[in-house]
């Protein structure tokens, strides 16, 4: 078994950059006769090419870790992966809602798909070297990620997607309470002038409400998968992988959103199983009457048969709805 030096963490980086360049000069490339900055709609094909080369990515990332870092840890990651993946799903559903709202071009849906990933990459790494440190010195705080978790899934149920007006959107009023913000898109511009003076494009409020979304997002599911593995670098590369897919799944399940009204239902089914995981399984030197420790393998098989059931019930319920059957 070799040992995760941090020429490992520079090394992932590194290859996260190439591709992320990689992939925006690719969504970026124009057609001839196409205007600059315009890279037109994105097609279902090449969503569906990037959809899998980011999940091709994380498998032989997951058959890596088997070979040299053994069983185990190939399965913590595909759990936490699988955790990330699916909660992003849900990110899906909120980004839908906003590019709705703000009626973006295909042009700049993606532009704010990647400058919102890139700001998530970011925020993520933040995150979870925060999360590892504060676990590493303070045990007991597992169990309060896990009763936040439980919380958190059982508020999920009740919670629903309604769309929002921008001009009635609380982090939107925020930002024009602070900054100057012009009443029409300049492109793919995210700062024009207006007057002789600078300000920020209704573009630029869309990242900062995609931005918000994945905060908001990130506060449950890097919890989770530290509820399979305490590894940063797990942690770190499963989280990573999943939200660089992100771009290309929007647009992969744009148009299939109907096809997913129960995953919801299925994605808080899936944070009260790891929340209670996490509240079950021991922590640092408290022992408690209650605790077990549920296997990893186990936790991949459920998190998977959840979210499967959750995914069948929807297209079955789409499918009836066609057909005008109850």
């Amino acid at each position: 078994m070799i040992e995760i030096t941090p020429w490992h963490w520079a090394g992932f980086i590194v290859c996260i950059l190439f591709l992320v360049a990689l992939d925006l000069g690719l969504w970026e490339k124009r057609k001839p006769g196409q205007p600059a900055g315009d890279p037109g709609a994105v097609g279902f094909r090449r969503a569906l090419l990037w959809s899998g080369l980011w999940l091709g990515l994380a498998l032989l990332f997951a058959a890596g870790l088997n070979h040299w870092r053994g069983r185990p840890e190939a399965t913590q990651f595909l759990s936490g992966y699988l955790i990330e993946w699916s909660l992003s799903l849900d990110n899906v559903l909120v980004i839908a809602l906003i590019f709705s709202a703000f009626r973006l071009s295909p042009a700049q849906q993606h532009r704010a798909l990647f400058l919102g990933v890139l700001g998530a990459v970011i925020l993520r790494g933040a995150m979870i070297g925060l999360g590892a440190v504060l676990i590493h010195q303070f045990h007991w705080l597992l169990y309060v990620f896990g009763g936040f978790l439980v919380i958190t899934g059982v508020k999920m149920v009740c919670w629903r997607a309604v769309p929002v007006p921008p001009e009635q959107n609380r982090i939107v009023r925020w930002v024009r309470r602070f900054f100057p913000v012009a009443a029409d898109f300049d492109g793919l511009k995210l700062v024009t002038l207006v007057n002789q003076r600078r300000a920020l494009t209704p573009l630029a409020l869309v990242v900062v409400l995609v931005e918000s979304s994945d905060l908001i997002f990130a506060l449950d599911s890097v919890p989770a998968v530290f509820s399979v593995t305490r590894d940063a670098f797990i942690v770190f590369t499963s989280n990573l992988l999943a939200i660089l897919g992100l771009r290309s799944l929007y647009f992969l399940l744009a148009g299939a959103l109907d096809y997913f009204r129960h995953l919801k239902l299925g994605l808080s089914v899936v944070l009260l199983f790891v929340g209670a995981k996490m509240l079950l399984e021991p922590h640092g030197r408290t022992p408690l009457w209650f605790q077990c420790e549920i296997p990893n393998g186990v936790s991949l098989l459920t998190i998977l048969s959840i979210l499967a059931l959750a995914m069948a019930w929807s297209v079955a319920a789409a499918h009836r709805e066609k057909r005008g059957t109850p």
